[in-house]
């Protein structure tokens, strides 16, 4: 079930789209004949995550329903963010993008070290060693927490942070959680996911370099910038088959990649579960796979500069557009 979130007038609004289009939830709960006004309704009329975390009682009854409610003619609003997410763990579960984004930071700014590893690579038929993720990455599941605050939507024009001349973007699959979790199984960390969204993770790949170096991570390499799709998709949807899924990137309208989700290293619940060790995780906290294999611009030789329209997306869920616009708010 795809759901959103528009303001009109000061207020707003949580939809579900039926087959006819989109309709406000609370008309949904509301159809029928004089029917009693459900528990928690003006939460989910409202607030995604809080209707997420009643979806065993509330998604049936939006199934059975929402096609009975005429979308409203003329009904007009901004969509905006599904959510506002109480923070965002951003894990890395792709070695294939790990290693071909070694890769492409080797090409871009150690060329003279591309001999070396090309040679390499063809001599002994795998990878060059050193461009394989930390010895930690193979141990457990590793994240690095980004800014939760700086998440623009679809449709948003990002501006070139002023420090980089190497701006990139990712392509992610997000999850988010809709029921608090602490030392979680793995099936309870699943069983905790309310929606899935599209993704963005933007990046200063010059600045990256030297922070990941510095032994603390990414700051303002990432913390600038994030996009998330205005549709979520409720996770009965996407979970069962969350390592099939297709993506693209467009750039300009020109097909840049075409990504998928398989290949991951370890399952939803079980990086989850990790995460809740000995920590509250709280309803509304987003997650991120980590950029699916191909889908960022290090790996293929194709930054964006000012005046390039990136658009992203996972096919059934949903996709994110941004306009990329220089500092001083022009093209060049």
């Amino acid at each position: 079930m795809q759901l959103r979130r528009i303001t009109t007038q000061n207020s707003t609004h949580a939809q579900v789209l039926g087959r006819r289009g989109w309709v406000n939830v609370a008309d949904v709960l509301a159809s029928g004949s004089h029917p009693p006004k459900p528990a928690g309704m003006d939460g989910w009329a409202t607030d995604l995550i809080t209707l997420l975390g009643a979806a065993g009682r509330v998604l049936p009854v939006l199934e059975r329903q929402v096609d009975n409610v005429e979308p409203l003619p003329g009904w007009t609003g901004d969509c905006v963010l599904p959510f506002e997410p109480r923070s965002f763990r951003d894990f890395m579960l792709y070695e294939r993008h790990a290693i071909d984004a070694a890769r492409g930071f080797v090409k871009r700014y150690h060329p003279r070290l591309m001999p070396f590893v090309t040679g390499y690579e063809w001599l002994f038929g795998r990878n060059f060693p050193a461009l394989r993720p930390h010895a930690l990455w193979y141990r457990e599941p590793v994240y690095y927490m980004s800014n939760h605050l700086n998440f623009s939507k679809d449709g948003d024009t990002l501006t070139i942070p002023s420090y980089t001349k190497a701006l990139d973007y990712e392509l992610e699959l997000g999850f988010v959680l809709a029921r608090g979790l602490l030392d979680a199984t793995p099936q309870e960390a699943e069983a905790a996911i309310g929606g899935f969204v599209v993704l963005n993770d933007f990046s200063a790949r010059d600045v990256q370099l030297a922070e990941m170096r510095s032994g603390f991570g990414p700051q303002k390499s990432k913390h600038f910038a994030n996009a998330m799709s205005t549709v979520v998709v409720t996770a009965d949807e996407i979970l069962p088959h969350w390592t099939e899924l297709e993506g693209y990137v467009r750039i300009n309208d020109d097909v840049v990649a075409t990504p998928t989700s398989g290949g991951a290293c370890r399952s939803l619940g079980e990086v989850l579960a990790h995460a809740s060790c000995s920590e509250q995780l709280h309803p509304g906290e987003l997650f991120g796979t980590g950029t699916l294999p191909g889908g960022s611009g290090i790996e293929i030789g194709r930054l964006l500069k000012p005046g390039d329209v990136i658009e992203v997306g996972i096919d059934g869920i949903g996709s994110i557009t941004n306009c990329v616009v220089a500092a001083n708010g022009g093209n060049n």
